[in-house]
């Protein structure tokens, strides 16, 4: 069991007012997807079985995303391991890691990973959150101009392409925003996709995207922020909407939008957003109130980049929660360890993104 980030402060380090990752950080993290992405069991299948066909088990239709408990989880971990690997070239285990996406990201691979979409009670298996991961894992892999990056990213696409149309078509139906603190909210879905349609220049997923969060939230006045943290959430609504419409709106249009949405922000000192706590890190609902820690922290990075007012502040409350949920991230305990780790490199990778 590696040691945790409580024992490790060397894992991190602050620059230009932000906690950021250190080479030593980013081995110690990679640990927790690699001893996990090729686990078949523990699993927690969100699969409808129209038939007896299906009872088999998972890694017979997810040969690529088998791993780490369930299918979105192993996306997002194999998303962290390409940003790792691109970050810190040279890494302590890169060698494991190229060999193991290269086992599990094959073009034979995605293509099975397909045929489960085509089944009409699994269209809309994981969506809003598992597509989103699987996005940005492309996104991931078009931007790492290297043979490998260049192979693994043709391999993927063919899946990112149909999410990326399902998206679309799925906007076009939507009627109300999903507000909620767990998978299914859409503004950070949208975050992801949005990053994934830019680099892929996929402007029909961007026209939808932004088509869609005009409509939504636009007209959003003062969030209640008082009503967070719900006791499962591991996004925050109000956040991650605030760090959607950064990408959507122009720079001095934000300026005022963000303002009205979360007046509490710009107070002199920043009252609202306590730090979540966790009392039962086993407990795999309870344990997202540590992830919730992790994303409103790479939100209010995002959130301090594109305003002019408080900067410090945000970012001071930023580092509160990232420096409150580090020393959790590697817990011993199976039910945080197989996913937060992704949240971990996410916010402290954020400038990249």
């Amino acid at each position: 069991m590696p040691a945790s980030f409580a024992q490790q402060a060397y894992y991190t380090r602050k620059s230009n007012g932000l906690l950021d990752l250190t080479a030593q950080g980013a081995a110690h993290l990679a640990e927790l997807p690699l001893r996990c992405m090729q686990q078949e069991f523990p699993y927690k299948t969100g699969v409808v079985f129209s038939d007896s066909s299906l009872v088999i088990n998972p890694r017979n239709y997810h040969p690529a995303f088998y791993g780490c408990y369930d299918w979105h989880s192993s996306v997002h971990g194999h998303w962290m391991l390409v940003r790792l690997l691109k970050s810190f070239p040279g890494m302590a285990k890169e060698k494991e890691i190229i060999t193991k996406l290269t086992q599990n990201l094959t073009a034979a691979n995605i293509r099975q990973e397909q045929e489960l979409f085509k089944n009409k009670e699994n269209k809309g298996f994981e969506r809003i959150y598992g597509w989103s991961w699987l996005l940005q894992l492309q996104r991931e892999l078009l931007t790492w101009n290297t043979p490998l990056g260049n192979q693994l990213a043709a391999n993927v696409q063919p899946l990112a392409s149909q999410f990326a149309r399902s998206y679309v078509e799925f906007l076009g139906k939507l009627m109300y925003p999903i507000r909620v603190g767990e998978h299914t909210n859409l503004a950070f879905g949208l975050s992801l996709a949005w990053d994934y349609a830019v680099a892929a220049k996929d402007t029909d997923l961007q026209n939808a995207i932004r088509q869609a969060a005009i409509r939504f939230y636009l007209a959003d006045k003062n969030c209640p922020v008082a009503w967070e943290p719900g006791g499962y959430d591991f996004l925050s609504p109000c956040l991650e909407e605030a760090d959607l419409m950064w990408r959507i709106l122009p720079a001095a249009e934000y300026q005022q939008w963000i303002k009205s949405f979360l007046p509490d922000l710009f107070a002199k000192d920043i009252t609202a957003f306590k730090v979540a706590q966790v009392k039962d890190v086993t407990d795999g609902k309870l344990v997202h109130l540590y992830g919730l820690n992790l994303s409103r922290a790479w939100c209010l990075y995002g959130i301090a980049r594109h305003t002019t007012e408080n900067r410090e502040a945000i970012l001071r409350l930023a580092n509160l929660h990232l420096e409150a949920a580090i020393p959790h991230v590697a817990s011993g305990d199976y039910a945080g360890e197989h996913w937060l780790a992704s949240f971990a490199v996410y916010a402290l990778t954020t400038e990249n993104n």
